[in-house]
């Protein structure tokens, strides 16, 4: 098990779109084994490659009993309905945020190895998918918020004991962690 550490809200790294994997080797493989690892270690739903400091587009899932990755995801959205409920994230360890996102999502894209791969989603995996493909965007769930939800937020996340704008934007990760980043138990 290779555990890494989490980026932070304030690394550049959350901010900047990653790149697409040209690349299907042992390389990748190992990354995907590393963004697994440490998304369970953690008890999380997903983590995108950008929160271990790398920019590629890859991320790996793990919610309602099914686990797994997603490599250069695009999204269709089969119809309007939306959901809205908590919502966090690995790197804003803690806080939580009532957002909206689509109810049902079409994620396709490609495995490790470069096969095709779709993943039909709805409810806690359509949040899950939206959110990992944000990260690879360089957008955050905090992004997502209205305009006094996101005031709120900032507040909440500058308060934190965790954030410290003049230390390097990591965190060890705690191998106590008990909840999902979407507030929900796994």
């Amino acid at each position: 098990m290779t555990v890494q550490p989490i980026r932070l809200f304030g690394d550049p790294v959350l901010r900047t779109p990653a790149d697409p994997v040209v690349d299907f080797d042992a390389e990748l493989r190992k990354l995907i084994a590393d963004l697994t690892d440490t998304m369970r270690e953690q008890n999380g739903a997903g983590l995108a490659a950008p929160q271990l400091g790398v920019g590629l587009r890859v991320f790996t899932f793990d919610v309602d009993d099914v686990l797994g990755h997603l490599v250069n995801p695009v999204l269709e959205f089969p119809d309007e309905e939306e959901q809205d409920g908590p919502e966090g994230c690995l790197s804003i360890p803690g806080l939580y945020f009532d957002t909206k996102r689509r109810q049902n999502v079409i994620a396709k894209g490609f495995n490790g190895y470069g096969d095709p791969l779709q993943i039909v989603g709805t409810g806690l995996m359509a949040r899950c998918v939206q959110h990992e493909t944000d990260h690879l965007d360089g957008v955050l769930f905090v992004d997502r918020l209205d305009p006094a939800g996101r005031k709120e937020a900032m507040k909440a996340i500058r308060q934190a004991e965790w954030y410290d704008p003049a230390a390097p934007p990591t965190v060890k990760l705690n191998p106590h962690a008990s909840s999902s980043p979407f507030g929900l138990g796994r």
